[in-house]
């Protein structure tokens, strides 16, 4: 009789025991968190009566299996296993049975299988198993390709958004121009699992298009809002047709041309050396500081950039004359030997007043094997 009393108060402690473990709960949740940032596992322990006697941690990531690294203890508190990691802090309340933890500054290297456990007597282990994914936010940049003048479609620019997980959505906006430019797209997948996607933005780079702004839109769960990445087309070119910019009041002459990028100035004289003196030269202008006919002969503006180079040239030449009444006096006396020749010596010898000087003026363009020329006079006053 006393066996049988047994064995009823053993089948009732079990049944008791099965219905306590049927009813508790384990509760976590899977967890999503962007790379750089801190995230909480949640861990909580309901609808038991038993005795806890241990919450511990172990993961399963891309570099480590079945690794227990977190035990906590009712007396001792939270202990690291297999390493110390300040990363991770046990954020939960041992009486309270939380077993939450934090883990901060988390890399890709955590994402993987996270199992709380929660230890009972008498019934032993319960567990909850989260899943940690890790986003990734790409690195955006926007390259200029550097497209020179042409009538054939070319690629203008490339947008990157490299290193994302998940793959990120790389698009343009292209307002205006829909018409004049398309975009085409690629991913690259990485062993790490993260990927790096490349849109391409073709066009035909004309005048038209040059310093129209299109923007690179990228859009990815890792990136808090959308990111537009304004980007600035530039169609390069060497410089075009050179012209020269006359200032007779201050006896300037400035090249001037269209470029891409801005194009730069060098002004030589052909065939002669360099004047010592009476000419000043800033960037594009040449002015002449004297009418001295030494100052008279050949120059030549050259522009460049990167793409190529452009010349024109001017030819300058000083001629003295004397004023109208001179001549006539000068054609009334020729018949009187002796004052025609005291006449013709002083003019000769400058004794005359010079009220003008004259420039001619030659300018020959030449770009890209093409040459036209020109020429203009420009009467100054005198200085």
């Amino acid at each position: 009789m006393e066996e049988l009393n047994n064995m009823w108060l053993m089948l009732l402690f079990l049944l008791n025991a099965n219905t306590q473990t049927n009813a508790l709960q384990v509760i976590g949740g899977n967890q999503t968190v962007v790379q750089g940032r801190t995230v909480t596992f949640p861990c909580q322990l309901v609808d038991t009566t038993e005795t806890l006697t241990q919450i511990s941690w172990q993961r399963t990531t891309r570099v480590k299996r079945n690794n227990d690294f977190l035990t906590v203890l009712k007396t001792n508190g939270p202990e690291y296993v297999n390493g110390r990691d300040d990363r991770i802090k046990f954020i939960g309340n041992f009486n309270e049975f939380n077993g939450a933890v934090q883990i901060s500054n988390v890399s890709l290297l955590d994402e993987g299988i996270y199992t709380c456990s929660f230890t009972l007597f008498p019934s032993g282990s319960h567990n909850t198993y989260i899943h940690l994914d890790v986003l990734v936010p790409p690195v955006i940049r926007v390259k200029d390709n550097l497209p020179t003048l042409a009538d054939k479609e070319v690629c203008i620019a490339t947008c990157t958004a490299a290193g994302s997980k998940p793959p990120a959505n790389v698009s343009w906006l292209t307002g205006s121009l829909a018409e004049n430019l398309r975009a085409t797209a690629n991913s690259t997948h990485h062993d790490d699992g993260m990927t790096t996607t490349v849109s391409y933005l073709f066009g035909v780079p004309t005048m038209g298009i040059n310093q129209q702004v299109v923007h690179c839109v990228v859009t990815s769960p890792a990136l808090s809002k959308e990111t537009e990445m304004p980007f600035t087309i530039h169609v390069y070119f060497a410089p075009m047709e050179v012209k020269i910019d006359a200032n007779p009041k201050e006896d300037s002459f400035q090249c001037v041309t269209d470029a891409n990028p801005k194009a730069e100035f060098n002004w030589t004289r052909v065939d002669q050396a360099w004047p010592q003196s009476g000419v000043r030269v800033e960037g594009g202008t040449l002015q002449f500081l004297t009418r001295s006919p030494h100052l008279n002969g050949l120059y030549q503006c050259t522009t460049f950039n990167p793409y190529g180079r452009s010349f024109v040239y001017i030819f300058r030449s000083v001629i003295s004359e004397s004023c109208i009444v001179c001549w006539i006096l000068f054609a009334l006396l020729i018949v009187i030997v002796i004052v025609a020749a005291a006449v013709w010596h002083v003019y000769k010898h400058d004794k005359l007043p010079c009220l003008v000087s004259r420039y001619q003026v030659y300018t020959v363009q030449t770009n890209q094997n093409r040459a036209a020329a020109a020429s203009e006079s420009f009467c100054v006053p005198e200085k």
